[in-house]
């Protein structure tokens, strides 16, 4: 009878065990379906709000010049504000911003290197080339000009001076539309720059002329950029303005026909602002209260 009674209660203590475990089970198990039920319900929920924030973003591949120049932080805000849209600026050489265009990385460029636009254009990467401003190269310098270049010499003339006194130069060595232009000028004079006194860099505007004011060297700069900088920099202009030296400023939209995933109708919108009278008039203004003189000239002839 004791064995009996023993074994009865042993099996009592373990069907109790049992149905705790379960029962602890059953919540843990009912307590996660209601944890992650509101999460899938927000992610249904949100799908609809992230293609619409996706709309309103917009993605501007730009040259390190016109950024360093402080345009892009002056329009920036503007266009942000009069149209509600998020735009991405990234900044880099002219040829990288192609190169991004034609990964479908960005929706519109602003750049500087009309045959690598046009072939762009023609490749069926982008829509049309608009020009909407301009500004000039110069040469700059240090102000004991040990190349000797003198007033009146053109950018070809400087540049066969200088390699023929191997005077230090820097070279922004990026594919950038300053780079290219640099190459045409030496191509000019069948000059193929090599040595110690060339050095190539890789890096953007600013660098460039951060480094060149150090190394007393000259470089190639558009304008803008150099007075933006310039009271940081013991650099002179050497060889100002001149026809040779114009720098033109495009703007192209990427073709969403070629490319997946380009927000058309945000870059239609981003053209539109840009080329308005209301902002062309601000950007032929921009830089005279601070540097006497703006940093870019509209030439824009409509679309």
């Amino acid at each position: 009878m004791f064995i009996k009674k023993s074994w009865i209660s042993k099996l009592s203590i373990l069907l109790l065990i049992s149905l705790l475990i379960f029962s602890f089970t059953a919540c843990s198990n009912d307590a996660k379906e209601k944890t992650e039920e509101p999460n899938q319900v927000k992610e249904e929920n949100n799908t609809p709000e992230d293609d619409t924030a996706d709309d309103k973003e917009i993605t501007l591949a730009t040259t390190t010049s016109v950024n360093d120049s402080g345009l892009m932080d002056y329009l920036t805000p503007m266009f942000e504000k009069e149209t509600g849209y998020t735009l991405d600026v990234v900044s880099q050489g002219t040829g990288q911003a192609l190169q991004t265009g034609r990964d479908g990385n960005a929706d519109i460029l602003l750049i500087h290197a009309k045959a690598d636009e046009e072939k762009f254009v023609e490749e069926g990467y982008g829509l049309e080339r608009v020009e909407i401003m301009y500004n000039y190269f110069v040469i700059v310098g240090p102000s004991d000009n040990p190349a000797k270049i003198v007033k009146g010499d053109t950018a070809a003339d400087a540049f066969k001076k200088i390699a023929d006194t191997k005077s230090t130069f820097v070279s922004r060595g990026d594919e950038s539309g300053t780079h290219k232009k640099e190459l045409k000028i030496w191509g000019a004079n069948s000059i193929t720059p090599e040595g110690d006194w060339y050095m190539s860099a890789g890096k953007g505007m600013g660098d460039v002329l951060q480094m060149a004011s150090e190394e007393g060297a000259y470089t190639i700069t558009d304008k803008a950029t150099y007075l933006s900088m310039k009271d940081k920099l013991e650099l002179d202009i050497i060889v100002g303005e001149s026809d040779d030296l114009m720098n033109q400023y495009t703007v192209i939209e990427v073709n969403p026909d070629k490319l997946e995933g380009i927000n058309k109708e945000g870059a239609d919108a981003y053209l539109e602002w840009i080329t308005s009278k209301e902002v062309l008039a601000k950007i032929g203004e921009f830089g005279k209260e601070e540097y006497g003189e703006a940093l870019f000239s509209i030439n824009y002839q409509g679309k």
